[in-house]
Order: C-alpha cells, then sequence, then structure tokens
C-alpha cells in the first residue's frame, strides 16, 4: 500500500487524506474499507456493506475485488438507483456494480434497489427494511460536482428521519452523468431517482468517501470552508464520526 506524500486534516469530525496521485488514493482507501470488513465480520461472522457507483470509484472498486476477503460472508447493498430502469440498462447502478463487483468475487448477497419497481414507496420500504436487518457497518461514497450525496442534490433534507426516500435529480447531477459518459444527452437521463438519506448514510459507523480530479475542486471547498448547509450536502461529511474523505491533489487544489 503506497502512503508516501499523503497529507492529513481535520473538518469538524472529518478526517481528509490528500493524496499525490489516484493509486495511493485507491490503496488507503481499499485498506480501510477492508479493516472495517473484516472487523465486522470478526464481530458478527457476517458483514454487509453500501458501495457507490461512478467513474470515481473504478481504482478502490478494482482494489476491493482482489482483496483477501470472505465475500461469502459479505452482503453488498448500494446507494441509489434511476427511476424507471431495468437493471439490464447500460446506466443502471445495479448494472454497474454486478460487473465490477458482484460477478467477480461473488458474495452473500447482492441487494439492489430497483428503481423500476412498480410501487416506489413500497421499494423504499423493503430496501430500508434489509437495511436496518443487514446492519451495515460501512458506507462507501463519491461527492458530486454538485456536492450531492448518493443522489440527494441541494438542497438536501439534513433531518428527515427516513432512510431511502424518491428525490428530483437537478440539471447539473443529470449533466455530470452525461460528462462521464452515461447517458448520450441531457434528454436521455431520467429526472428522478431512489436514493439513501443522507441522515442514513451519516449513521454508519465507517465513511469512506472518494472525490478525485479537477472537476470537484469547487464543491470540495465549498464543503470543507464553507457552512454546513443542505445547499452542499458533502459538507455535512464534517458531522460524521468515523469518516474519511479521500482527494487528490487536484480535487483539493481550491481548500484554504
Amino acid at each position: 500500500m503506497s502512503t508516501a506524500g499523503a497529507t492529513r486534516r481535520t473538518y469538524g469530525s472529518l478526517e481528509v487524506v490528500i493524496h499525490p496521485d489516484l493509486d495511493d488514493l485507491a490503496d488507503l482507501a481499499c485498506a480501510e474499507a477492508v479493516a472495517a470488513i473484516e472487523a465486522d465480520v470478526s464481530r458478527r461472522g457476517e458483514a454487509a456493506i453500501v458501495l457507490a457507483t461512478g467513474n470515481s470509484q473504478l481504482g478502490f472498486l478494482e482494489r476491493l475485488c482482489a482483496a483477501d476477503l470472505d465475500w461469502s460472508r459479505i452482503t453488498i447493498f448500494h446507494l441509489d438507483e434511476y427511476v424507471g430502469i431495468d437493471e439490464d440498462h447500460p446506466a443502471s447502478f445495479r448494472r454497474y456494480l454486478r460487473e465490477h463487483v458482484v460477478d467477480k468475487v461473488s458474495p452473500r448477497a447482492f441487494s439492489g434497489l430497483r428503481g423500476d419497481a412498480p410501487d416506489l414507496a413500497a421499494e423504499c420500504a423493503r430496501y430500508r427494511a434489509l437495511l436496518e436487518q443487514a446492519d451495515p457497518q460501512l458506507c462507501v461514497m463519491g461527492v458530486g460536482e454538485n456536492g450531492h450525496l448518493a443522489f440527494n442534490d441541494p438542497p438536501a433534507d439534513f433531518s428527515t428521519t427516513a432512510v431511502v426516500h424518491e428525490v428530483a435529480l437537478d440539471r447539473a447531477s443529470r449533466l455530470q452523468q452525461v460528462g462521464e459518459g452515461h447517458f448520450p444527452d441531457l434528454a436521455s437521463v431520467p429526472t428522478r431517482a431512489l436514493s439513501l438519506t443522507v441522515p442514513a448514510m451519516l449513521s454508519m459507523p465507517h465513511l469512506v468517501a472518494i472525490a478525485p480530479e479537477r472537476r470537484k475542486a469547487e464543491v470540495i471547498a465549498t464543503a470543507l470552508d464553507g457552512p454546513i448547509s443542505p445547499d452542499c450536502p458533502a459538507s455535512a461529511l464534517r458531522q460524521a464520526t468515523g469518516a474519511v474523505l479521500h482527494l487528490d491533489e487536484e480535487s483539493a487544489s481550491l481548500l484554504a
């Protein structure tokens, strides 16, 4: 594991690690995730984890799949899914996780959030029950270009008691999906999604957030140097215990 040159800062309860390159970032983020998973398996004989999707997660997920873990004891959940697309759609997050993780490691179970369910309220209730039963101890997430956590676009609800909810996607969030190559144009991107809520994510004991690249620099500076506000959902990470945010030098370049 390469860690030479990484620097650490603290913002509220949040530990921020600034890495010299993407390999260093992925190595250390994976090491933290593996430690949390192994501790959970040691404590109760099994583990449940919540994983993020997107281009920023690829290096981390590659290393996680190569880690020496007993995947037969690990259940995988995920953060969000578009409303109205099935699990075989090219942009489906269920498909993303199948291709990048599930088909490679054969976990104990993969519980997908069904954005194409006929009754979305019932789907939110179903997923909440599964999460409460599995009690995941680790949540891995990214930070959107507009500061979103999962698909909680600004202004995010910091006080909801829901675990999973239906959300509207703002233009910036939808444009990011086009920019990352998941959809051909804005009109193709769904306007709604199902997502874990901010309080639900921040309640998990271990949070590993991964946000590299220059396109994230402005929102990272707002999240860490600005006020804690629903207008920048990622700012809530500063109130989360057990949270580590991994940046590279580009995404950290505008920090005070």
